[in-house]
C-alpha cells in the first residue's frame, strides 16, 4: 500500500514542480545536486527497480541483466545519466544493450544520448520517435531540446514487442492516448513484474499531458488495463513514486474513476472551469495532491481534457 516514507518523497518530486516552472538552464543546474545517488532493489533474479534518492532524478528505471544483455527501461536526465550508468554497471557489470523509453518526457528520455552513444539500441514506441524529430524532447520549462541523432529510438513499434533475453519474455505493449500519444507499458512475464512508466504515479494525483496526446479517458483505461493484468503478487514499477502493488494501482483507478465522474456531472451542468473548482470534486482525496499537480490542477487537467472530448 502506500508508502509515503519511501526514498522518493514528495519533497524529492517538488524539484520536478521546480524544474517545470523554471528556465531550462536554471532547471539543469537544478538537477546538479551532488546528493542524489541511485539505488537498486532486486525484485525477481536480474531484475531490479532502480531510484534516485536525494532529490529528482527523473522517472523510475528497470534494469534486466543476464548473460543475453542489459536492457534498461528509461534513462533519467542530464546531468545525472552518468550515475545512473555507473549504478547500473555496479549491479550488471556490463554495458546497455537495450533502452526501452516509455514515453517522450525528457526525466525518462534524457540520457539516450549518452547511452546511445555507448552502442545502445533505443526502443520505443513510433510516436516517441516521431514527436522527438518533430518537437525535440520536452525537457521542463521552455521549449523542447532538440534531439541528437545519438538520442532517437532507432527500433520502434505500433503496437507490441517483445524481448526473449535472458530467460525473460519482456512483453512492450503501448497505450493508446493516455499519459502521452507514446507510453509504453513493459511486462516482464516471467517476474510477474509491471513497469507503468508515467500511467501511473503512485499516490499522486496523475500527471495528464494533454498537450503531447494524453486524455483522461485514455489513462483510466490504460490503468485500468494493467490492472487486469496484475494479480495478487504483482509489483508495479510507478513513473514516479515508491514500489507499488495492485492494491496499490486499484486505488489510483477508483480515485480517477470518482473524479471523472464528479466532473463529467458537473460539466453536464454546464459549470465553467471556475465553478467546477468551487464545487471540489476531488473532496476526500486531498492526501494526492502534491506540489506539482495539486488539486486544482488536478480539476483543471480533468476538466480541460473531458469538455474537449480527449
Amino acid at each position: 500500500m502506500r508508502d509515503r516514507t519511501a526514498p522518493v518523497t514528495l519533497a524529492a518530486l517538488a524539484l520536478f514542480a521546480l524544474a517545470l516552472a523554471i528556465s531550462p538552464a536554471a532547471a539543469q543546474d537544478a538537477q546538479q545536486q551532488p546528493e542524489v545517488t541511485f539505488e537498486a532493489t532486486e525484485l525477481a533474479p536480474g531484475l531490479h527497480m532502480i531510484e534516485g534518492v536525494g532529490g529528482f532524478a527523473g522517472g523510475n528505471v528497470g534494469l534486466l541483466t543476464g548473460e543475453d544483455g542489459v536492457i534498461l527501461v528509461d534513462d533519467s536526465m542530464p546531468p545525472l545519466t552518468a550515475r545512473l550508468l555507473a549504478a547500473v554497471d555496479r549491479v550488471a557489470g556490463a554495458p546497455v544493450d537495450f533502452v526501452l523509453n516509455t514515453h517522450v518526457h525528457g526525466d525518462h528520455t534524457g540520457g539516450n544520448q549518452m547511452v546511445g552513444e555507448k552502442g545502445a539500441v533505443i526502443v520505443a514506441h513510433d510516436n516517441v520517435r516521431a514527436r522527438m524529430v518533430e518537437e525535440g524532447i520536452p525537457m521542463g520549462g521552455g521549449e523542447p531540446q532538440p534531439a541528437p541523432p545519438e538520442a532517437l529510438p532507432v527500433l520502434t513499434f505500433g503496437d507490441a514487442v517483445t524481448f526473449h533475453l535472458n530467460g525473460q519474455e519482456t512483453h512492450v505493449f503501448h497505450v493508446h492516448q493516455a499519459h502521452t500519444d507514446g507510453d509504453s507499458v513493459i511486462h516482464f512475464r516471467g517476474a510477474d513484474v509491471i513497469h507503468a512508466g508515467d500511467v501511473f504515479f503512485h499516490g499522486l494525483f496523475p500527471f495528464i499531458d494533454l498537450d503531447t496526446g494524453g486524455s483522461v479517458d485514455g489513462f483510466i483505461a490504460a490503468q485500468e488495463k494493467i490492472l487486469e493484468l496484475a494479480g495478487p503478487d504483482t509489483r508495479i514499477i510507478p513513473g514516479h513514486g515508491p514500489l507499488a502493488d495492485r492494491d496499490d494501482l486499484a486505488a489510483s483507478v477508483a480515485m480517477l474513476q470518482e473524479v471523472r465522474s464528479r466532473v463529467q456531472a458537473l460539466i453536464a451542468e454546464g459549470k465553467t472551469v471556475e465553478e467546477a473548482l468551487e464545487a471540489n470534486p476531488v473532496d476526500g482525496y486531498e492526501e494526492w495532491d502534491w506540489q506539482f499537480i495539486t488539486s486544482e490542477r488536478m480539476v483543471r487537467q480533468m476538466y480541460r481534457g473531458l469538455a474537449a472530448g480527449d
